[in-house]
């Protein structure tokens, strides 16, 4: 057990802005080890907090109200990988990535792959129901998910689904993936893998802004072609790029889509001829494709690389990730970038544009600026997004972050039946307290938490 000062300094925060200790911090080796734990922790009447590589968003990890967090960064190993069943067993502590790299010996592969995918672990994908790039095609992390080994709020450990799939009984499994922790403890999980696409073609279009770049983005899928992955990136953020990683970016396009497209070869090929008539139709000037595997790899890098490329312009930023609908896209990027202008702030977007989950990224300087004051125009970007027909989480979870503005989109009876799904896993509300459902006291000592909580109530209509 970590008690000390300067070890729970690291367990303060993730890679948002809420900061908070934990009373100690407790790293099991096995499943009866945290159920061992969490037993302890009910019996002193203390919440439990669990978290994977802390590289959330949202604050989900922040210990609240003199909470110990459960580490599970020991809870590491791959116990199966089952060729046949397309699955692997793997403890929550196992890197996105590890997993991947595991299965493609097998002819396989993990597809939801989150920016973070180096370091984050499939625990934390669980509990946020990541997403990335590819969740275009193949859907966030609950679709796959087959079966949980969990530990309950009193100590016991439960399974729920299975390496078979359609398991007889409540599926409780969509339900705790994306509860940020708040049922209970991943000890384990059967995850679904999928077969190594025969080829994949991965291009990049170029347009003279962010408008015309959306517009093609919409046309390609209202034409019926669903691509494995269709990012945007903008202007500022690949001047980013080329100065901190030589990235060869085009500086005159104005926005780029990075697509790729995965299947049999023939197929493959029709769908890039369809999807740069399109690009080239909606204003595209230009295109790059990459011809090898190698060059795949480094335009891939260069997208994941951007978050990292931006803190040359500013060293600290607040990224978001607001869904809204695809068609509403230029509009609400219009308001985003004025809203950044009227607070002088550098904006930057670089985004899943295929499934209109937004990542608008405010760049300042936390040493001069207030974070208050960057809170309040990230407030009314959500707001924006809200009232474009949108939601206020794609993959990022919603953590102490964003739980106030809940009941921006959801009801108080809505707000009621999660809180009483909520209870019927952990009636003591002792789970990863004070996270998800607004009006909680756990966390209100946190000077962000009572930030945001105005801002909530001052632009709740």
């Amino acid at each position: 057990m970590l008690s000390s000062p300067e070890d729970l300094l690291v367990f303060e925060y993730d890679a948002g802005f809420d900061r908070n200790a934990p009373s100690a911090v407790v790293v099991p080796g096995t499943a009866e080890e945290v159920a061992g734990v969490v037993r302890a922790a009910r019996d002193a009447g203390v919440g439990v907090v669990p978290r994977g590589a802390g590289t959330g968003l949202a604050g989900g990890s922040i210990a609240c109200g003199g909470a110990v967090v459960v580490s599970t960064s020991r809870l590491r190993r791959i116990l199966a990988i089952d060729q046949e069943s397309r699955a692997a067993l793997v403890e929550p502590g196992v890197v996105n990535l590890d997993l991947s790299n595991a299965a493609r010996r097998h002819g396989l592969f993990f597809a939801p792959d989150p920016s973070s995918q180096r370091v984050s672990t499939i625990g934390g994908n669980i509990g946020n129901n990541a997403g990335g790039p590819h969740a275009l095609r193949y859907g966030s992390v609950v679709q796959h998910v087959l079966g949980i080994e969990m530990v309950l709020a009193d100590g016991t450990i439960a399974s729920f689904g299975g390496r078979a799939p359609d398991l007889p009984g409540y599926d409780c499994v969509p339900l705790i993936v994306g509860s940020e922790g708040t049922l209970g403890i991943v000890t384990k999980a059967w995850v679904r893998l999928l077969p190594v696409p025969e080829h994949v073609h991965t291009f990049l279009a170029l347009f003279p802004d962010i408008e015309t770049g959306a517009l093609a983005a919409s046309r390609i899928v209202a034409a019926g072609i669903v691509p494995a992955a269709m990012e945007m990136l903008d202007r500022t953020t690949m001047g980013a790029l080329n100065a901190a990683f030589d990235a060869h970016l085009p500086e005159e396009a104005g926005s780029l889509l990075l697509i790729e497209v995965e299947g049999l070869t023939e197929e493959c090929t029709a769908q890039v001829a369809r999807i740069e008539a399109i690009c080239a139709a909606a204003g595209a000037f230009g295109a790059r494709t990459a011809a090898t595997a190698e060059e795949r790899e480094l335009l891939w890098k260069a997208r994941k690389l951007g978050y990292a490329a931006l803190a040359r312009i500013k060293p600290n930023n607040y990224l978001h990730d607001a869904v809204v609908p695809r068609t509403r896209i230029p509009e609400v990027l219009r308001q985003v970038n004025a809203i950044a202008e009227r607070y002088g702030y550098v904006t930057a977007n670089m985004f899943h544009i295929g499934d209109g989950n937004l990542h608008p990224i405010l760049l300042f300087d936390a040493r001069t600026e207030p974070i208050e004051r960057v809170m309040r125009a990230s407030a009314e970007i959500l707001r924006v997004a809200v009232d474009a027909g949108g939601m206020l989480s794609g993959e990022h979870g919603i953590g102490i972050e964003k739980d106030e503005f809940m009941r921006w989109v959801f009801s108080e009876d809505d707000l009621g039946a999660m809180r009483r799904a909520r209870d019927a896993f952990d009636p003591d509300g002792r789970m990863n307290p004070g996270k998800i459902l607004p009006g909680g006291e756990h966390c209100a000592a946190i000077a962000t938490t009572r930030a945001k909580r105005a801002l909530a109530g001052e632009m709740w209509v």
